[in-house]
């Protein structure tokens, strides 16, 4: 049996907000409730005072756009606004920016994410971007804007006026075409630090074409989001010089493109560049193997600014995993999470990263969930776990073909190790005794785990009466499932 136990999600919701309206009247954080009349006018009246409005999946139209434009006119307090995931429109969204012209407004980050927006919305974004300064944060990904709608957002961009720091531009049907613009924008936009155009058919003659503008342009790009744009190996050598010559970039994305062993020797060229100071790389579903491991491992010892690493869905298997624990154990590596899901792995690289992880002090995040590692192999890696200089925090073991075999020794780990606060075991055949017996270490006074995440484990309705109150009795533990 296994039993579905999301309780009072939604008046827990709505008592958390109503706290936070009452008790410091300065943030509304409202997800995935539908409003009523009554209660959209009762949350009205305290939109007056918040310095902070998140109304996400609420179920919002363009008439609720109007009420809003009255909100930002009147209350010149308001610095963000998140409304992402509702039915908006194009004439929500210029109710909306009737406000948001208006002198007394303030915001600063705004976000439209999934609201069913067209073209037609970017001329009245572009107006708002041209007359607020105050606007540092445009999020609307997920609408239909299409190449012809940024276009003219960047226009706006090149307004003297507009400050914009961070532009999020997922999904919004985007093709090659719209890199001229882009690259005019980033020109006169020294501000400008993040830009995500995850999602859209860019392609490598697009983004040789970026690069080339991101190496001219005058902005100190933070954060450069490039995942599922049609990259190959092709432009890897143009998104390496980019690293090699903007110092201030400190996260790369460039998951689920095809840039294979050959696209990664690019990248790392400037990636091991000493201008490059990367802290966050993400290459999950890149088609690489452990041919790229010595690459990846020369990095991940040497470059002491890397933190954080996604390598998910490549078949990276055990040699490649072993290469990189050979790296972790490097003192001058400073990785603190490791996502290695979906690599191809097996019981036989787990003493490995047992060694690096009785090793290394820094990791604290490690997501080795859908391999193939079994109870052997977490029996193993949980020697690892045990030794006092292992500091890991979050710990991801989902569909590892786990049994009730190995939860003692986990239970022993969750009890022992009190940095540890986050367990997923889901998608293994755990069943009674197995969760019983992390229930048992959850019990413990020492076990700090926070978050306990169990999907798709069948349990009986013991098992289930006993969880319920376990969490009763810890209310500070969330068991997810």
């Amino acid at each position: 049996m296994r039993t579905q136990r999301g309780r009072g999600l939604r008046d827990f919701q709505q008592r958390f907000a109503l706290h936070l309206i009452s008790t410091v009247k300065m943030e509304l954080d409202i997800q995935c409730e539908e409003m009523s009349p009554s209660r959209w006018a009762e949350l009205l009246s305290t939109m007056k005072s918040c310095k902070t409005i998140r109304l996400d999946d609420c179920n919002l139209s363009s008439s609720n756009c109007e009420d809003l434009s009255s909100i930002i006119n009147v209350n010149p307090s308001l610095t963000e606004l998140k409304l992402n995931n509702n039915e908006l429109g194009d004439t929500g969204i210029e109710y909306l920016c009737k406000g948001l012209l208006m002198p007394s407004c303030s915001l600063q980050k705004l976000w439209l994410q999934n609201c069913n927006l067209t073209s037609a919305s970017c001329e009245t974004l572009r107006s708002v971007l041209s007359a607020q300064p105050s606007l540092t944060e445009l999020h609307v990904g997920d609408n239909k804007l299409g190449t012809a709608g940024v276009k003219v957002l960047c226009q706006g961009m090149m307004n003297p006026n507009c400050k914009l720091q961070k532009l999020q531009l997922e999904y919004c049907e985007l093709t090659a075409d719209i890199v001229e613009a882009l690259n005019a924008a980033l020109q006169s936009k020294p501000t400008l630090k993040e830009l995500s155009l995850s999602n859209n058919t860019l392609g490598d003659t697009a983004v040789k074409q970026l690069c080339w503008g991101l190496v001219e342009a005058s902005c100190n790009l933070e954060l450069l989001h490039l995942e599922n744009c049609g990259i190959t190996s092709d432009s890897c050598r143009e998104i390496s010089a980019v690293l090699s010559n903007k110092t201030s970039l400190i996260d790369l994305s460039v998951g689920d493109n095809k840039i294979g062993d050959s696209g990664l020797a690019l990248l790392c060229q400037g990636l091991m560049h000493p201008n490059c100071k990367i802290q966050k790389l993400w290459l999950w579903d890149c088609d690489l193997t452990s041919a790229s491991c010595k690459d990846l491992s020369r990095l991940i010892s040497t470059k002491e600014t890397l933190t954080e690493i996604s390598l998910i869905d490549n078949n990276l298997r055990d040699s490649g995993m072993e290469m990189l624990c050979q790296a972790l154990k490097d003192p001058k590596s400073k990785l603190q999470e490791l996502w290695i899901r979906e690599c191809g792995l097996t019981t036989a690289c787990c003493k490995a990263v047992s060694s690096a992880l009785s090793v290394n002090k820094h990791l604290k995040v490690l997501h080795i969930g859908e391999n193939k590692l079994g109870d052997a192999g977490v029996e193993l890696m949980c020697e690892g776990l045990l030794h006092p200089d292992c500091n890991i925090q979050s710990l991801w073991l989902g569909n590892c073909d786990l049994t009730a075999a190995c939860c003692a020794t986990l239970a022993t780990v969750m009890a022992t190790k009190q940095c540890l606060t986050e367990l997923d075991l889901s998608y293994n055949s755990l069943e009674d005794e197995g969760v019983r017996k992390i229930c048992e270490a959850l019990r413990s006074p020492s076990c700090n785990v926070q978050q306990l995440i169990l999907y798709d484990i069948f349990w009986s309705s013991e098992v289930d009466d006993e969880l319920r109150a376990l969490e009763e009795s810890k209310p500070e533990v969330k068991i997810i499932s």
